[in-house]
């Protein structure tokens, strides 16, 4: 059975759905700025797990995680943003703020439990 990785797969499978939710601003809404900075951020949240899955130490692996955090964060911005500019709906809003505070708890959790790791 292949490794499971929930940090992982929840950043991928969020990655997916902020690429499908740029494709629908683009084409429906007609919103341009906003949602190339939502697909940016929204992505690199992904993109720093896996860096981190491959760092070279402890450290490396915190601070890719650190800054995955902080894309997750910005990406909240972001939905909050085009909720009240009203690009989007307050039901659409409330599923990707589900999301990513879930990833933030993970992400989190892991880095604090990692930096007791060192610690020790």
């Amino acid at each position: 059975m292949k490794n499971q990785n929930i940090l992982k797969d929840k950043s991928y499978l969020f990655a997916v759905r902020i690429v499908k939710f740029y494709k629908f601003l683009k084409d429906d809404k007609k919103e341009f700025i906003l949602s190339k900075q939502v697909l940016r951020s929204g992505t690199s949240i992904g993109a720093m797990v896996e860096e981190a899955l491959q760092g070279e130490s402890k450290m490396d692996f915190i601070h890719k995680l650190s800054i995955a955090n902080k894309e997750a964060n910005e990406t909240r911005y972001w939905i909050r943003l085009l909720k009240d500019t009203d690009f989007i709906d307050e039901k659409l809003s409330q599923s990707f703020i589900f999301d990513l505070e879930e990833l933030i708890k993970l992400l989190v959790s892991i880095i604090k439990t990692t930096k007791n790791s060192v610690a020790k």
